[in-house]
Parts: structure tokens; sequence; C-alpha cells
């Protein structure tokens, strides 16, 4: 598929993958990955990623990896990685068999932290993190060499060793990557790739006591599944040297990695450690709050998957980081409500009407329109009666001019029923309005829109349930918390 047949908006990440297609780069596969780290829910921003990964995998005929980076022990959970799931097939996407865990690859991955060692390209330093600050630099002042930087490769791969084996405390013992200690980058001032962590694995228990740092199992993990274009976002651009460097010096499979602008969007709290800090206070009520961004959140306040998805694509992709403003995601789902979901009426505030010309043991039924914007969902039977009830907000008794809706003298529409007219009002010893006497014109049975003279502006909703104002029945309020 070229960029010229794609009938889906344009967009770098997109072109690329199309050049690449086009010139056969790696045999013309496409290859993508979403690799969440399970240490909380997906939230909103994740979705733009998820819709890209997944979505330019299946444009191109090739597939999407979805890989847990479960490489730190210390903030994932199982729980964590089933609601991953969760929110990724409720959006739409399936990733097959091809699911994969960063600690698939330890052996790999350790192998290959052993080849850097033999090839006088890693080292085990033994500074405090507080002692390496200083030899780091900054970014206006270079860095200067470890003590460790130049010992000998056997007492290296002795060190490391000794840290595989859990004989060394965590802290100071890390396995560095020898780079450049005067790079204006600074992750390429000899990066730690290994570090101790004597802290239970969820999956693998006790097996490892060193663990290897996101950098090295990112790029590593992308070659060994061979990755074709690894989509980030833009925070990530600085770390794309070393990523390069990791994959050049094992010889692995050549991944490349593309940076796109994250999901800024306005008066919404995002970062995952922001929310898990809402959450592990007890600020709200879990991670599918409805007040949160995260996916069950949204899941749970009534928003469709398709909805999101179209907010995804909406919002386009580019590098330069932009805020969104929420309208747009609150319009996406607006939109795709409206196109396939029933209306619903009801009364929230009832004012008893009393229709004084129709027959007190008569009803009809009468019909209503499921869903005026799509025709083939049907319609639904509406009772029709002497005493009705109206939205009390709906009744004025001294209206001004355009107030078009209940007011004595006024003959105004009840949605799908009749033309009435209010003839008297009822009031209780206190003031209040509590009844309305009404006539109706039996002659005017129907109708679902203000075509007609008489019914100059607004219909009013009327019994058992109907409310003038047509609302979602998804967006009042929020759905239940399921059980777990």
């Amino acid at each position: 598929m070229s960029i010229e047949e794609s009938t889906t908006p344009k967009h770098f990440i997109r072109e690329i993958i199309a050049k690449d297609v086009a010139e056969g780069k790696h045999g013309g596969k496409v290859v993508t990955r979403f690799p969440p780290e399970p240490s909380g829910y997906l939230h909103i921003g994740h979705a733009k990623a998820i819709c890209l990964g997944f979505g330019m995998a299946k444009e191109f005929g090739g597939v999407c990896h979805l890989r847990m980076d479960d490489t730190n022990p210390v903030k994932e959970e199982a729980e964590y990685e089933e609601s991953i799931k969760e929110d990724i097939r409720w959006l739409g996407f399936d990733w097959g068999e091809n699911l994969y865990y960063a600690s698939d690859y330890f052996e790999q991955l350790h192998g290959f932290a052993i080849q850097l060692i033999e090839a006088g390209k890693a080292y085990v330093c033994q500074l405090s993190q507080e002692e390496w600050r200083d030899y780091k630099g900054s970014p206006t002042e270079p860095g200067k060499e470890s003590p460790y930087r130049n010992r000998s490769v056997e007492a290296n791969l002795d060190l490391f060793k000794k840290m595989t084996d859990g004989e060394l405390d965590e802290g100071p013992h890390v396995l560095r990557a020898k780079i450049d200690m005067v790079s204006p980058n600074l992750h390429l001032r000899d990066p730690a790739i290994y570090r101790i962590l004597k802290v239970p694995h969820h999956r693998l228990g006790n097996k490892w006591s060193v663990y290897p740092m996101y950098d090295f199992a990112h790029s590593l993990s992308d070659a060994i599944e061979g990755i074709t274009h690894s989509l980030c976002s833009l925070e990530f651009e600085v770390h794309r040297p070393l990523y390069d460097w990791i994959i050049e010096q094992v010889q692995a499979f050549p991944s490349k990695q593309y940076e796109f602008a994250r999901l800024e969007l306005g008066y919404t709290v995002i970062g995952k450690r922001n929310l898990k800090e809402l959450v592990e206070k007890g600020l709200v009520s879990g991670w599918d709050d409805p007040r949160i961004s995260t996916l069950a959140a949204f899941r749970r306040r009534g928003y469709t998957p398709e909805s999101i998805r179209n907010f995804c694509e909406t919002i386009g992709l580019t590098r330069f980081k932009s805020l969104t403003d929420i309208a747009l995601l609150e319009h996406s789902i607006r939109g795709d409500l409206n196109a396939k979901v029933s209306r619903v009426l009801g009364v929230l505030d009832p004012l008893k009407v009393v229709i004084e010309n129709y027959p007190e043991e008569k009803e009809e039924i009468l019909e209503g329109i499921n869903n005026p914007t799509n025709l083939d969902a049907g319609t639904r039977d509406v009772p029709f009666s002497r005493e009705l009830y109206v939205e009390r907000e709906d009744f004025m008794e001294d209206a001004p001019k355009k107030f078009f809706r209940l007011t004595p003298g006024r003959e105004v529409r009840l949605r799908y029923a009749y033309f009435i007219t209010c003839q008297e009002v009822i009031k209780n010893e206190q003031g209040e309005v509590v009844e309305l006497r009404c006539t109706y014109d039996p002659e005017t049975r129907g109708g679902n829109a203000p075509d007609d003279e008489r019914s100059k502006g607004r219909f009013i909703g009327f019994p058992r349930g109907m409310l003038f104002r047509q609302r979602f029945a998804s967006m009042i309020g929020y759905l239940p918390r399921k059980s777990r």
C-alpha cells in the first residue's frame, strides 16, 4: 500500500512506513509494538499510542505486539497486566498470539550484557548515586570518568557474576555501558544498564537478583522481536542515540525508533504517576473513578471505544507539543452516541397534567422514534392517558413572549402525541403550582418535529418517564462499578 492509496489522513509516521514498505525494507514487513509497564492502569494518552501501533500494523498488513515491560518488580503487579489487556481489547484491538514480556528475554538480555563486558563496552561501577551525580556532570559541564571505568574485563565479569548470584547488596554496584562521558547527550554518559534488585518478580519469583534498565531492555526487546517501527512518544527522542548504540554493539536486528508528540489534554491529569498518587492516597475511589482519565474510567462513564478511536484519528500525529481541548473529546463521544444510541425521555421534576376532555378510562399507545438520525433503530411504544406528567420547567405561568413551551392559553404539542392547551392552573396553600388542567385536540395525533405552525417553537415531553430535553442514556451519570 502506498500513502497515496490510503483514504485516512496523512501523518509523518504513516508516510515513513508507506515509504519503507514501497522500498521493500525488511522484506516489506511491518511489525510494531505497544510496550506498557504494568505499574498502573492505562489512560487516555495511552490510547493514542495503542491506536497508532495497532492501526499502522493493520493498515499495512503487519502485526502489532503487546509486550509488558516488566523490568521493575518494585512497581509491577499482575492486576495491572490484566487491566492493560482488557483496555486494549475494549478499544477494539487484538494482539493474537503476539503477547510478550520483557522478562521472557532476561536470559538473552543478561547474555548481551556479558557480551558488552567482554568487548570492553561495559563495566561494574561502585559509585553511590550521590557520587555518580557529581561524576555525570550537567548539560553545560562534561562528566568525568568513574574510577572503576578501566578495570579489567575479568574483574568486571567476576563482579557482574556476584551481582547476578545475589552476593552483593543493592545500591552502589551497577553495570554501566562505557560510551562517552563528555557527550552533550547525558543519556550517553555511561548509563546504567543493570542494577541489583532483591525483590521477587511477580512472574519469575526470586529467580533474578539483577534487572535490566529500561533503555537496555527496551531496545534489545525490540530487536529480539524484529520490531521494524518502534513508535514512542517525543520524550524518548533523547534516548534514541542510546537505543541505536546498544543495538549496534550487540549486532542485533536493526529496529528503528520514531517519536511523536504525546497527548496533552486540557483540564485533565494524564501522567500515570499522578494518577497512581490519586488512587493510593484515596483521593479517588479507584482506577476506574469516573473523574480521572484512565480508559477504565472513560468506559465506566459511558464512552465508547469508537469515540476514543475517532478522537485519536482526529487529533492527528505531529512532532510538536500541543494542548488538545477536552471539548474535542466530548464532541467525539457526542457524535458517536448520536448515531447509535436510542433516545430516552424522562421527567426529573414532575408536574401533573390532567387532560379534561380525554376519556378517563382510555389509554393510547403512540409511536416514538428511537433515534431520529438512524431510522433503522425502530420505534417504541409511548402510552398516553388522561393524567400525565411533564417537566416542571417546561411550564411557566407568566411567560415572556419568546417562551414557546406550556403556559396558560397557549397551545403546544406533546412529543409523539397531541396539541394541548393549558386552561387552568391549580396551586397549593403555599402558592406552588401542583397541577395543570388542559384540553387536547384529538385531530392532531402524532408528530416528531415542530413542522406545524401551531407548534411554533419547542415540543415538550410528557408522561411516565418522558423528558423534554432528550439525553443519551449512557451520559446520565455513570455505570456502576463492576464486581471484582
